[in-house]
Parts: C-alpha cells; sequence; structure tokens
C-alpha cells in the first residue's frame, strides 16, 4: 500500500496549520498562488460519496474559515477549490484519498515576506507549476496563516 501524504496517518504534507475532528488544513510546499492550503480528510477515505455527514458540515465551516482569513490577510480576487486524486494514479497500486486543494488567486501582484507572488495565469486553471519560497518566507506564512485561522475560527463559530 502506497504511503498517505495527506491524512496523516501514514505521513503528512506540507506545514500543519490547523486541526479539526476530521479535517488537517497544511499549508502547501508549492506557493505558486500565495496562502495555497490543502485540505485532508484526517481518515482513510477513497471516494466524495464516502464522506459521512459530520464530516461535510466541519468541512463548510473550515471552508469559510479559510476563505475568512487568506481574504482578509492578502485580499485574493476568488478562491479556487479542487478535489484531484489524480497523482494517486501514478503509482503502480493506487490507493487515493480525499482531500481538497485550495487555490486562492490573484489579479495582481502580492508582496509578503520581501518577495512578490504574481499569477500569471489568473482567470486560467491553476497551473501545476512548482514555487518553493525561501524557508524564512514559509516560516513567517506559517506564522500568521495560523494566527488568522485561530481568530476567524473563532468568528465563525459564533455565527453559527
Amino acid at each position: 500500500m502506497a504511503v498517505c501524504e495527506y491524512c496523516g496517518i501514514d505521513g503528512y504534507y506540507g506545514r500543519e496549520i490547523v486541526e479539526t475532528e476530521h479535517w488537517i488544513v497544511y499549508l502547501a510546499p508549492s506557493q505558486r498562488y500565495l496562502a495555497t492550503c490543502v485540505v485532508a480528510l484526517r481518515r482513510k477515505c477513497r471516494d466524495l460519496s464516502e464522506v459521512n455527514n459530520d464530516e461535510w458540515v466541519e468541512f463548510a465551516v473550515v471552508v469559510r474559515v479559510l476563505e475568512s482569513a487568506v481574504g482578509e490577510l492578502f485580499r485574493p480576487d476568488l478562491f479556487n477549490w479542487s478535489c484531484f486524486k489524480n497523482s494517486a494514479f501514478r503509482s503502480e497500486n493506487p490507493d487515493p484519498e480525499v482531500h481538497w486543494h485550495f487555490i486562492p488567486r490573484y489579479s495582481r501582484p502580492v508582496k509578503f515576506g520581501g518577495e512578490v507572488f504574481r499569477d500569471p495565469d489568473f482567470g486560467h486553471v491553476p497551473l501545476p507549476i512548482e514555487f518553493r519560497a525561501p524557508d524564512a518566507v514559509m516560516d513567517e506564512l506559517e506564522l500568521v496563516m495560523r494566527r488568522a485561522v485561530g481568530e476567524c475560527w473563532g468568528d465563525v463559530l459564533e455565527e453559527d
């Protein structure tokens, strides 16, 4: 069986921002689109049809929190969400797992941590081109994302 980099059972993906009862939010290693995250179900689950009601309800809260936190931090023009499992099928024995890619999109350059982040394909499907920001920038991004997500989490729960 392949090791899962998303669910946290067999391994991890990126830098953990927050863990909920059902989901883990990671700051993705590639920051081609500033504040890109992966939201992974904490249990082994192959297909969206297998996600249970409690997990869906909590996922809705995670969506609101991430969009609110990143919206306040960086003012992206829109948020792309995708649930691709294609990479699992590159191996001989695929074992895909439910996870979501959260991709903020920007019509303008955004400065953060001394770097300028550009979205040259704004208005089109995000391209899987890797951009590794310097470690110091990732450290700072992880810190501000954790702080913003924590603040928004309380706000969203108060709304319900």
